[in-house]
């Protein structure tokens, strides 16, 4: 038998109870506050590199949800790029957010960053090195699907060496296999399509693939 407990005595449980496990919601925001972190990383690094000649101005930098189920890409900023310090800000933006909503895709599982984020006279004079950030970018994100806009920037793609990827093929609005987990589209370059009438028509029936692909999207 056991001795009698003294009085007030903290009582000792009879099984030490186990951890407590975590639920689906606690291990996405983990997953979350991980990646914003990683991307709050990189950014500094990208800020603080000293590859490019890019002189006074200031890199522009990705944006969107840090684990976004769609990645934008495309290969260097525009004017309004430059001066915000943000891709796909401006006319580009404006137009991918008009396509989102006439798809019926929540902009907020979107994340847009560019091969070439230091605003060099010539894209071609960016540092391998800082363009080879781009493989850090998407394993941060993790999307489900990659979209490549133009021939530039699916060169950088296909160059860079992904893990475990496939050559994405010039093959507009075609949804094609990039890794085992993430697809690719690749369409024109948005900043090229929004001045001539056809260039639009070509740029959207590409762009439109994402949508079917979207809705054919399964839950969490």
């Amino acid at each position: 038998m056991h001795p009698p407990a003294r009085k007030g005595a903290a009582r000792t449980p009879s099984k030490r109870s186990g951890p407590v496990p975590a639920t689906d919601d606690e291990i996405r925001e983990k997953y979350l506050e991980r990646a914003i972190r990683e991307l709050n990383q990189l950014s500094r690094e990208v800020q603080e590199c000293e590859h490019c000649p890019r002189g006074k101005l200031m890199p522009v930098l990705g944006s969107g949800h840090p684990q976004a189920d769609i990645f934008m890409l495309k290969q260097a900023a525009s004017a309004a790029e430059i001066e915000e310090g943000v891709a796909f800000y401006g006319r580009a933006g404006n137009a991918l957010m008009k396509s989102f909503k006439r798809l019926g895709i929540d902009p907020l599982v979107v994340y847009g960053t560019l091969c070439v984020k230091c605003p060099t006279a010539e894209p071609a004079l960016a540092a391998e090195e800082c363009v080879s950030r781009l493989l850090e970018e998407l394993a941060i994100v993790s999307p489900r699907i990659l979209v490549v806009m133009g021939e530039p920037a699916l060169e950088t793609v296909n160059r860079i060496g992904v893990s475990l990827a496939r050559p994405i093929e010039p093959r507009e609005g075609e949804i094609q296999a990039f890794t085992p987990t993430v697809d690719a589209l690749y369409v024109p370059d948005i900043d090229e399509s929004l001045d001539e009438e056809g260039a639009k028509q070509r740029f959207w029936r590409a762009f439109r693939m994402l949508g079917e692909w979207y809705e054919d999207l399964p839950p969490y």
